[in-house]
């Protein structure tokens, strides 16, 4: 690892970055305003000049990776490039400087945008209603998930079970977990699809739901969506849409149209920003009609006057964020949809599904495919033969790509495929980087088999060498301790 000193490291006695003018008021004692027990005689501040952190800190930033230096096929994340236009719109100062708690009639640019983003986001999902509050996918998760729940104890019904496939994203249980609910496990079938024959067996009148992602994990599309969505309704369950990869099919198919009765959407993959470090994020959901009077409060809305925030929501869960939800993101995913329109985040997706196709031809000679069918906008192989050949497993793949100037993909998930790879290039990466990435990764293939070592060892030209990730996440170091 090069040594690069903490910003602690650099601190100097003294230094200092920014200097207040004198006071023009009259100084006060800030002891009897605040009390003696919120004081402290130091701060363990590191005393740096300006210059200091701003080299420190453009230094780390050219360490890390991120969409706007490579290619960064995370499966199942969309790290498609954000176009920086939508930057410029967020950090309009007509947005950034509003108050959230501005009156409504101080507020009518952003709540017209707030209003056309739930109602372009429903007609884009084929939902009726949207709530903007929910700030990640797995917020949204918990969100919808708490929605059903409390339609069904309105209607006099106390459900417990949520139904989740083996494919599944992992936050899917958590949510429903934490909302109160068992989960249900139920397998996929050979071809990679829920197993129709064993869903039936687990769905009864105790079941409130079934949380699918279409396509599922695996890339592939759940072609049986219309009789799953009947054998739930039949027995009066709700059909839950996790939107994390909605990029393959927005402007092509609607989860309304499949049977979703609630849907969660990542704007901040699907639409922009893109999500990765930790945030922000936004998780919007959507409802059908008859379950509109359950979404958090309040939703934007219109009169004949106005916009406005609309409190009248019967049967709320109440608010699941402060204020209104995370805009700057909102306003990012109004901008991608509105310079792309229809036509333009249906081409997205098609070439989204074309890119991951072509890529998969290209490699898949090189692994264990698991599902021999068309894939959707990401796909999944398996280094098991690597692993079974030459004792070179999927981790040692991942980490030698970064020498190649790649990101590595998702790897060990989904959790039903041994060995994952997990691919997905997004619509913003040209043939000349899919060639490339697919070259690295068959001079990997050729070093797996002649020098294997190699990648074992992987990375050798990144920053930080590899670590114990075991240790690394069970013992974290936070806090500074000089």
């Amino acid at each position: 690892m090069e040594n690069v000193p903490l910003i602690f490291e650099k601190s100097r006695k003294g230094k200092e970055g920014f200097k207040l003018s004198p006071l023009k008021v009259p100084e006060i004692e800030v002891s009897k305003t605040l009390g003696e027990d919120l004081l402290r005689d130091e701060l363990d501040l590191p005393e740096v000049s300006e210059v200091d952190v701003v080299r420190h800190y453009t230094k780390l930033s050219r360490m890390n990776f991120g969409v706007d230096n490579g290619f960064y096929p995370l499966g199942s994340c969309t790290m498609k490039y954000n176009p920086k236009i939508n930057e410029e719109i967020a950090a309009m100062s007509g947005f950034t400087e509003l108050h959230p708690y501005a009156p409504e009639e101080l507020s009518q640019g952003t709540l017209e945008i707030m209003y056309d983003t739930q109602n372009l986001l429903a007609e884009i999902t084929g939902m009726d209603y949207f709530t903007l509050q929910p700030a990640a996918g797995a917020h949204g998760e918990l969100t919808g998930i708490l929605i059903i729940k409390k339609y069904l104890e309105n209607k006099g019904e106390k459900r417990t079970k949520i139904i989740v496939p083996d494919s599944a994203h992992g936050t899917n249980p958590a949510s429903a977990n934490q909302a109160g609910f068992d989960i249900v496990n139920v397998k996929s079938d050979s071809e990679g699809l829920i197993d129709i024959e064993a869903l039936e067996t687990v769905v009864d009148e105790d079941v409130a739901a079934l949380m699918l992602t279409n396509p599922n994990t695996l890339g592939l599309f759940e072609k049986n969506i219309l009789e799953i969505s009947k054998i739930l309704h039949d027995k009066g369950a709700l059909l839950y849409y996790d939107g994390a990869n909605l990029n393959a099919v927005m402007g092509i198919a609607r989860p309304g149209d499949m049977g979703f009765d609630v849907v969660h959407l990542n704007l901040h993959k699907t639409f922009s920003t893109p999500h990765g470090g930790g945030g922000p994020g936004s998780g919007a959901v959507g409802v059908k009609a008859f379950l509109r009077d359950f979404l958090p409060k309040p939703l934007a809305a219109k009169n004949d006057e106005m916009y406005f925030l609309d409190y009248d929501i019967p049967y709320s869960i109440g608010k699941i964020h402060g204020f209104y939800g995370n805009i700057g993101v909102v306003l990012k995913a109004y901008a991608y949809i509105r310079s792309l329109g229809a036509k333009g985040l249906k081409e997205a997706s098609e070439i989204a599904t074309l890119n991951a196709n072509y890529l998969l031809k290209k490699i898949e000679d090189m692994f264990d495919d698991p599902k021999d069918a068309l894939c959707k906008h990401e796909f999944v192989v398996s280094c098991k033969n690597w692993k079974e050949e030459y004792g070179v497993r999927a981790l040692d793949v991942a980490k030698r790509l970064l020498d190649y100037g790649f990101h590595p993909p998702t790897i060990y998930f989904p959790l039903i495929v041994d060995e994952a790879l997990m691919i997905e290039p997004t619509e913003t990466e040209s043939k000349d980087t899919l060639d490339s990435f697919a070259d690295a990764l068959r001079k990997i293939y050729e070093e797996a088999k002649q020098t294997p070592d190699i990648l074992k060892s992987a990375p050798h030209a990144t920053p930080v060498r590899r670590v114990d990730e075991v240790k690394a996440a069970r013992e974290m170091k936070l806090k500074y301790q000089g």
